[in-house]
């Protein structure tokens, strides 16, 4: 595929109609949306929804594979998505589902519940858009407006957006409730050039901000623009249009703001279009260019690398970062939660003046007076059980003994499953072992729910990728203290120090590697960025364990680890 050029032009027919996306294009919905969106990931189980997530291996895109796999785990939008804001709702479901249409209209459909309840604000997406459409009249070009919204949210915004004075200018305007299909099927771009007595070939412009907009206007065989409101840089339009499926959507044209469109309209206007010169001259003011949106503060604690030790011995938590068992976990806390006062507990949640953070604060707050866990945080999915009972009881042992025996009492109910957390983790196990390093984990899973889970993940289970496990029934204190880590160096009859490496996803496998005085690499999973990694590591006196390092998947944990192994050769030489 030719590179492409955003600063293009190139001589397209003149336009008969120009049909323009809506959301991202036109106007900026940007909160609504992606708060409904948001919504309606945290309903995937009761919508049947997450048997019909397509395999991670079969994402067209890298970022389609973290999208996925982001989403099954933590029903939730990548924080990188939710930062940046570019990526439509409905590329966000083609990177879900694919060509699932039965999936695809519930998805849609349990969308519009959601949009309900969050729309409402909206905007032109950038300055002029009104004046710019008038002056595409003028040059007697059609207009429309073809959007996977249902009608109900586009009358609405129609009514609305810049005082409602748009309404007059479409000749047309289809939604996705009213077509035989949704995009990316081309059915709504054929449906509303026939509307209004337009052959659908290359004179009929279908402009819109996302690769399914591009998708569909390729399948009606219309000219396709790309409005890069988003300001995507060229790296990406080349890497998003040469993925295999991709290649023969590629845009015709790609245009950074509403002045090129106008460029590229001129630029197509020949002596063949009967159009008054004068009108020309009517043409609207340049405007200043878009500016891309702020940069997400991602963690950058990778210069720690310097100084890690090459390890001998890598030791894992189980949950959250070799596999997935949220679903259960979460159950099971809540109903130990239930019974706080029947367990003799809530007496002993740890004083307000005591807790770590504000945040913390609320949640003791929240439990306290609920008991149960609040709906933010069953919905982020992002703490662990061992951290909950750490805000919840501070260092009060005996209370965190009887709350982990609840738990356990609660999560025969309901454990079973356990699922890679990425595709790749099994590999990493077996290079590491392949490398010649002693694996093992430590987890507060009781040994009677980890035996069931390690023999059956992944189908035939990972006994054999370990040298030890240390389960939290297997000594008397769990993590954060170094118990396990002891009994675990036992095991394997070496001696602690920074050869050994303990990665784990909460606070608490932080403070147990540190205690113990080994290597600590906190497992990012849950992506949590720079200013929230410097909150629940704060390094201050009362709370001084900090990470060693920070990896945000596994292929970053392996590419750390080669690196460490290079330079541990080269010292060797």
């Amino acid at each position: 595929m030719e590179r492409p050029d955003l600063q293009n032009k190139k001589n397209l027919p003149f336009p008969n109609l120009i049909l323009f996306d809506w959301h991202g294009t036109l106007v900026n919905t940007h909160d609504a949306m992606y708060q409904a969106v948001e919504e309606m990931l945290s309903q995937l189980d009761e919508l049947d929804l997450i048997r019909h997530l397509r395999p991670e291996q079969q994402a067209k895109t890298e970022d389609d594979e973290k999208l996925l796999r982001y989403i099954r785990i933590f029903r939730h939008l990548h924080p990188r998505v939710l930062a940046e804001q570019r990526i439509s709702r409905t590329d966000i479901f083609d990177a879900l589902f694919g060509e699932n249409e039965t999936a695809n209209a519930i998805a849609h459909h349990a969308y519009n519940e959601c949009y309900r309840n969050h729309y409402g604000k909206v905007h032109p997406f950038q300055d002029g858009v009104y004046e710019y459409l008038c002056y595409m009249k003028k040059l007697g070009i059609k207009i429309g407006v073809m959007t996977n919204r249902s009608r109900e949210f586009l009358a609405h915004e129609l009514a609305h957006v810049d005082g409602g004075r748009w309404k007059e200018l479409f000749d047309i305007s289809l939604c996705g409730n009213e077509a035989r299909r949704y995009k990316p099927a081309p059915d709504p771009l054929l449906e509303a050039s026939e509307a209004v007595g337009v052959s659908a070939d290359d004179k009929v412009w279908y402009v819109g901000d996302s690769l399914t907009d591009m998708i569909t206007a390729s399948k009606a065989q219309v000219t396709s623009v790309f409005y890069n409101g988003a300001l995507w840089d060229e790296d990406w339009f080349e890497y998003t249009f040469t993925v295999v499926d991709h290649q023969e959507h590629q845009p015709k044209v790609i245009v950074n703001s509403f002045d090129e469109l106008i460029d590229q309209i001129e630029q197509s206007i020949t002596n063949a279009q009967d159009i008054d010169p004068t009108l020309l001259s009517e043409r609207p003011t340049r405007l200043p260019a878009l500016q891309p949106p702020p940069p997400r503060e991602e963690p950058d604690w990778h210069p720690a690398l310097a100084n890690l030790t090459y390890p001998k011995v890598v030791l894992f938590d189980w949950h959250a970062t070799l596999v997935d068992t949220l679903d259960a976990m979460y159950h099971a806390v809540d109903d130990m939660l239930k019974e706080l006062r029947e367990m003799g507990l809530l007496d002993h949640l740890v004083a307000p003046e005591h807790c770590k953070s504000p945040d913390d604060m609320k949640l003791v707050e929240y439990v306290r007076e609920n008991l149960s866990l609040h709906p933010k945080i069953k919905l982020d999915r992002k703490i662990s059980r061992t951290d909950i009972f750490e805000i919840l009881f501070a260092d009060n042992q005996a209370a965190k003994q009887l709350a982990h025996k609840g738990f356990t009492k609660h999560y025969r109910k309901y454990y079973g499953t356990a699922l890679p957390f990425e595709p790749k983790v099994r590999h990493v196990l077996e290079g590491l072992r392949e490398l010649g390093l002693t694996v093992g984990v430590i987890t507060n899973r009781d040994r009677e729910f980890f035996i069931h889970e390690l023999n059956t993940v992944d189908g035939n289970g990972w006994a054999h990728l370990f040298d030890t496990e240390v389960c939290g029934d297997d000594t008397i204190k769990r993590k954060p203290h170094i118990d396990q880590v002891v009994k675990a160096a036992d095991n394997l009859q070496i001696a602690l120090g920074e050869d050994v490496w303990y990665v784990g996803d909460s606070t608490t496998d932080v403070i147990a590697a540190k205690s113990a005085g080994i290597t600590s690499v906190f497992f990012n999973g849950a992506l949590w960025d720079q200013p929230w990694l410097n909150k629940i590591f704060p390094g201050n006196e009362r709370y001084p364990h900090k990470p060693d390092v920070v990896v945000n998947d596994f292929s970053e944990f392996w590419a750390m680890m080669l690196s460490c192994r290079k330079k541990h050769l080269r010292s060797k030489q």
